[in-house]
């Protein structure tokens, strides 16, 4: 039958790359999770184990019946039911002559005849279903036998969202039942499935996830609905013209834009697999670096692979003459859960987002309550795996910016950008829209700043960075970069995680901290660097500045912590462009705190340290004066 995004012609594709991986013939196995007709399914039924799902009833039916056709022999049954209905014309007037067909309305979907056979033909095998004469197996392959029979007759444009004004060729001919292709080999285990797949994922268990969902706003409900009404057999309730069932709860959020990215973030985050294989259109809503960005993101990098397929897709007269059309076919191998890291939407300067790799190595074990004291972008805590996240952040700017993306639905956050981004025509570089939205932005009283908004307008500024002037008026001026597909992503899964996650957000001073925090918290700090200046420590831009009174303030507060036995860690910088904080050393070596020197990180210039005041086993009892001080005297060979 024909349908759209058919997998027929790449099924081979795919084989061969499970065969190149050692995938193939392994006993694994394979979650077909938008089964479609069954395509990719039947051409591995002998070869793998199959768990097989679509939210769609009829699909689900037609790629049993695909599945399991090798086996139904209709020996309770007696005969051949191919043969006995095509030796004789027997007709009812059931529903597909009342509503599809001139026998009781104007719909042209078949001719009288035609409609008067498949009510026949469902009406007989839904008898024998009762009767107990097939099997589910049997049962299942005669619907789908049918559903391919009845395609060769219909007159339609290759869907059935609408029947042809005039009568195609085919639709006079007499239908001819008609066994649905498949694969004539046994098939090894097999499970099916009925449901979305974002309601399914975390309860299946499975090697490898393949992964083909809608690509464009087609809604495979309304384009089958006759189809599901032949399977569910439930004399629906129907639309006037096109005799449509009602297909809300067929509605797929994959062919919704925005919808699908968050779909696809939350699906490649949750399944069990240890493999995933993705296979995508170029026409579809997803961009490949958006699709790329997702997977490496929860997948080895060094696995990834693309590949670019030439694929003659389904045309009808509206895609005639259109470009070349391509499919892509992506495959990762997942990382382990502790080794996926998140990354802030916020390009918030000092960043972390590089170096969490490394942080989450020298953080102590079996945290309860992880607190990032100066949250900024909050890279730092959304990777952490404690039972409870406190963020805090004294810019309230930038808590209320990081906090948008925990307290708004992201589908809506999305649309709501767009508006703003159309509303004010903002594109990269064009100092003109950007201004305009900036002044907009300033204009408006404190309490009606939205977050999304600023977030919006900080995507198409210098750098996207976040910076405000004396009198908190944002003043950052316009840039080169632009809401692009990377950021999207980033955005989608830093809301999803952040939403999971057990958070509180806090807006005060970090020494305010203290009594929300025990021995049983593990507190981390990044403030601002005495010997680095950025937009939020100079002091000019409506917040203090960060000199050597707030630096010493800093030790006073860690000493505290250190006398309660609460564990810390603070980022800092010790050397900086021919500089050294003595005051910083002298304070570290007499109170024999650890150091760690973190490795250096493309792309970022200064030297980063690590003070802590706990042991590798996460112990509040610190190294020895010895220790330390090789550490420290290292630190002077290391530069």
């Amino acid at each position: 039958m024909r349908f759209i995004g058919n997998k027929e012609l790449i099924t081979i594709e795919i084989k061969n790359l499970l065969e190149k991986k050692g995938l193939l013939d392994s006993n694994l196995s394979f979650f077909d999770a938008f089964c479609g007709t069954g395509a990719v399914a039947d051409s591995l039924k002998d070869s793998m184990n199959l768990i097989v799902n679509d939210m769609i009833k009829w699909s689900v039916i037609y790629a049993k019946g695909r599945l399991t056709s090798f086996s139904c022999n209709f020996e309770k049954l007696g005969f051949d039911p191919f043969k006995y209905f095509n030796s004789n014309n027997i007709i009812q007037k059931g529903f597909f002559y009342q509503n599809y067909s001139k026998g009781g309305s104007e719909r042209m979907y078949f001719s009288s005849e035609n409609a008067g056979r498949i009510d026949y033909f469902r009406q007989t095998i839904e008898q024998w279903k009762t009767e107990n004469l097939i099997s589910d197996y049997e049962y299942s392959f005669l619907l789908a036998s049918l559903i391919e029979s009845i395609s060769f007759v219909s007159n339609t444009a290759g869907v059935y969202g609408a029947f042809l004004k005039h009568w195609d060729p085919r639709a006079k001919k007499p239908i001819v039942f008609q066994k649905v292709v498949a694969k004539e080999s046994e098939h090894l285990n097999i499970e099916f499935h009925n449901q979305k797949i974002e309601d399914l994922i975390e309860n299946i268990q499975c090697d490898i996830l393949y992964l083909d969902p809608p690509y464009t706003q087609n809604q495979y409900g309304t384009q089958y609905h006759i189809l599901q009404t032949l399977v569910l057999d439930d004399n629906p309730s129907m639309s006037p013209v096109t005799g449509s069932r009602p297909t809300t709860p067929m509605r797929s959020d994959w062919s919704k834009d925005y919808k699908s990215h968050i779909l696809f973030d939350r699906i490649i985050s949750k399944t069990k697999a240890k493999y995933i294989i993705f296979s995508y259109s170029t026409d579809g809503f997803l961009s490949k670096s958006f699709i790329e960005a997702s997977l490496k993101r929860y997948g080895k990098k060094e696995t990834y692979k693309c590949q670019k397929i030439s694929y003659n897709k389904y045309k009808n007269f509206k895609s005639r003459g259109k470009k070349e059309h391509f499919e892509y076919l992506f495959f990762v191998e997942k990382k382990e859960e502790k080794e996926v890291k998140f990354e802030s939407p916020l390009n918030y300067i000092g960043s972390k987002a590089k170096m969490i790799d490394e942080l989450k190595c020298f953080f102590p074990k079996n945290i309860e309550t992880f607190v990032d004291g100066f949250g900024g972008g909050f890279n730092v805590g959304i990777n952490s795996k404690a039972d409870k996240v406190i963020y805090n952040e004294l810019n309230h700017f930038v808590k209320d910016l990081v906090e948008s993306f925990r307290v708004n639905d992201t589908y809506q956050y999305l649309l709501y950008m767009k508006r703003i981004i159309k509303k004010f025509n903002l594109q990269k570089e064009d100092s003109e829209s950007y201004t305009e939205a900036r002044d907009y932005y300033n204009s408006l009283p404190f309490s009606k700043r939205d977050p999304k908004l600023l977030y919006t307008i900080i995507l198409y500024g210098f750098n996207q960075q976040i910076r405000f002037n004396g009198d908190h008026g944002f003043n950052n001026p316009v840039g080169m970069r632009w809401f692009n597909d990377k950021v999207l992503e980033k955005m989608i899964s830093f809301s999803r995680i952040i939403k999971e996650k057990n958070l509180e957000f806090k807006n005060l001073d970090y020494t305010k901290l203290s009594d929300q925090i025990d021995n049983k918290t593990f507190i981390y700090l990044d403030p601002p660097y005495r010997l680095t200046t950025g937009a939020y420590n100079d002091g000019k831009r409506g917040f203090k500045g960060w000199g050597i009174e707030a630096e010493k303030r800093l030790f006073k507060f860690a000493d505290f912590l250190n006398k309660e036995s609460i564990r810390f860690m603070i980022s800092y910088v010790i050397e900086h462009k021919g500089q050294t904080n003595e005051e910083l050393k002298n304070w570290i070596k007499t109170n024999n705190y650890r150091l760690i020197k973190v490795n250096e990180v493309v792309g970022i210039q200064r030297k980063e340290i690590l003070i802590v005041n706990y042991d590798e086993n996460g112990n509040t009892t610190f190294c020895n004066k010895e220790q330390v001080s090789t550490v420290y005297e290292d630190w002077a060979v290391i530069q």
